[in-house]
C-alpha cells in the first residue's frame, strides 16, 4: 500500500493511471468502511485534483455556490484535455473555406478506420504527419514552420508539388524540374542550393513527391535558415521556360506542400504533479456542494457490485456534442469505452485479475486488514487512435494519441 503523503506528491503517467485508480480507490473504500467522512472527503479531494491535474488552492473563503463549483470543474476538465491534445482553445472554428488535402484524408483513411481505430500500424513513421500549405508566388514556395516543437525527431520530410499539363510548343514529350533551397530572403528568389531533379511528362499531371528531409532539419533546428523553395521548370536542353501554374481541374488551394513526418517520443501521455501541498481544509470547500453526491455514489456502487461483474461497457465520445466539430475533421467520434462492474470475492477466470489483486481480495474477505479494500474494475489493456485534425496554426496533422481505448478490463 502506498502511503497517503508519497500518493499525493507523485505525477501520474499513463503507466501509472491503473495504479493511482486502485491506490486511491482502495485509500476511499476504506474510509468508507470505518465510517469517515472527513477521510473520504479529503481523500476525494486529491483524486479529483489528481484526474484534472488541478492545484488544490481556493483564492476566496466564499465558494459556495454550486455554479462556481462546476465554472471550476470545467475548467479543470478543458486544461486536462489541452494538456492530452497538446493546442489550445478546444472549442476553435477553423475558417469555413478550409479543408484539409485530399492526400491527408487518403493518409488517414489508410492508417484508421472510421472511429479512429488503427488498422495499419506499418503505414506511418513516428507518430506525426503535419502537412503545411505553402504560401506561394508563382514558382516560389514557403512554409511557416513555426508551430513545428523542436524537441520532435524529424523522420521524414516531403516536398509535394502539383504539376500540370504543359502547353507549350514543342516535340519533347519530356521537361526537367529542378528544387533549390532559397539561400537568402531577397525580393525577387533564384536558385540556390539544388535539392533536387527529375524528368516529368509534358502531357500528363498529378502530384510530385520529392525528399527533403535534411533541408528541413536544418531548418527547424535554425529557422534564420529558412527561406523557402524555388521550382525551376526547364527543357531538357537546359532552356528555361515559365511553368504553368493555372488551376483547372485542381480543388486543392495550393499546389505545395510541405509533409513532416515524427515522432515527439511520447509513447505514454504524462501528466504533471496532481497535488501541491496546499492545507487540506482549503480544499473541501470545492467539495462541500457535491457532498450529498458522495453518499449516492457509493450506494449505486453497491448496488451495481451486487448485479455486475466487471466488464467492459460502451462509452462514446461525439466530438460534435463536446464543441469540437470545429477543428478535429475526423473521427466524429469514438468509442473509448468504460470498465463497471465489482470484482467480488473469490475472483473468477472470467475477470481477469492479477496475483496482487487475488491476494488483495482474500486479505479483504478474511478481513485480515481494515486497509484493504477490493481490487477495482479497470482498464488492464489500452490502445491508441488516430485524429485528423487543425492544428492552431491551422496546420492539418494526423496523431495517434496511445491509450485512449479501453480494450479490455480486470480486477486489478
Amino acid at each position: 500500500m502506498v502511503g497517503l503523503n508519497a500518493l499525493s506528491q507523485q505525477s501520474i503517467s499513463a503507466a501509472g493511471a491503473n495504479s493511482y485508480h486502485r491506490e486511491y480507490s482502495t485509500l476511499i473504500l476504506t474510509a468508507v468502511k470505518l465510517g469517515s467522512a472527513q477521510l473520504e472527503m479529503k481523500l476525494l479531494s486529491i483524486y479529483f485534483c489528481g484526474i484534472f491535474s488541478c492545484s488544490l488552492l481556493v483564492s476566496s473563503d466564499d465558494i459556495s455556490a454550486s455554479a462556481d463549483v462546476q465554472k471550476i470543474a470545467n475548467a479543470l476538465k478543458m486544461r486536462n484535455w489541452n494538456e492530452i491534445f497538446q493546442t489550445g482553445d478546444l472549442t476553435r472554428s477553423v475558417q469555413a473555406h478550409r479543408k484539409a488535402p485530399q492526400f491527408m484524408m487518403e493518409l488517414y483513411d489508410a492508417v484508421a478506420d472510421s472511429n479512429g481505430t488503427l488498422k495499419n500500424t506499418k503505414v506511418l513513421e513516428g507518430n506525426i504527419v503535419r502537412s503545411f500549405e505553402g504560401q506561394s508566388s508563382g514558382s516560389f514556395h514557403f512554409f511557416n514552420l513555426t508551430s513545428f516543437r523542436q524537441d520532435e525527431h524529424v523522420i521524414k520530410a516531403e516536398f509535394r508539388w502539383f504539376r500540370h499539363k504543359q502547353s507549350f510548343i514543342g516535340q519533347r514529350h519530356y521537361y526537367k524540374v529542378d528544387l533549390y533551397e532559397v539561400l537568402d530572403s531577397r525580393p525577387k528568389p533564384w536558385r540556390g542550393n539544388l535539392i533536387s531533379s527529375r524528368l516529368l511528362p509534358v502531357y500528363t499531371k498529378g502530384w510530385e513527391v520529392l525528399n527533403i528531409t535534411q533541408m528541413v532539419t536544418k531548418w527547424i533546428l535554425n529557422s534564420g535558415t529558412n527561406n523557402g523553395i524555388l521550382v525551376v521548370t526547364a527543357m531538357p536542353s537546359g532552356n528555361w521556360f515559365e511553368s504553368s501554374i493555372q488551376m483547372e481541374g485542381h480543388t486543392d488551394e495550393t499546389n505545395a506542400y510541405l509533409v513532416i513526418y515524427s515522432d515527439d517520443g511520447q509513447k505514454h501521455y504524462q501528466h504533471p504533479p496532481f497535488y501541491t501541498g496546499q492545507n487540506f481544509s482549503t480544499s473541501l470547500k470545492l467539495l462541500k456542494p457535491i457532498a450529498s453526491l458522495v453518499k449516492s455514489m457509493r450506494n449505486r456502487r453497491s448496488v451495481r457490485a451486487l448485479t455486475s461483474a466487471c466488464q467492459r461497457t460502451n462509452l462514446y465520445v461525439d466530438f460534435t456534442r463536446i464543441g469540437w466539430s470545429g477543428w478535429i475533421i475526423s473521427p466524429r467520434g469514438y468509442n473509448a469505452y468504460s470498465c463497471m462492474g465489482s470484482c467480488p470475492f473469490p475472483l473468477g477466470e472470467g475477470l481477469r485479475a492479477t496475483n496482487h489483486a487475488t491476494v488483495r481480495s482474500i486479505m479483504n474477505a478474511l478481513k485480515l486488514s481494515q486497509e484493504v479494500g477490493k481490487p477495482c474494475c479497470v482498464p488492464d489493456v489500452l490502445h491508441p487512435i488516430s485524429l485528423l485534425y487543425f492544428d492552431d496554426e491551422e496546420n492539418v496533422v494526423l496523431k495517434q494519441y496511445d491509450d485512449m481505448v479501453a480494450g479490455s478490463c480486470g480486477c486489478h
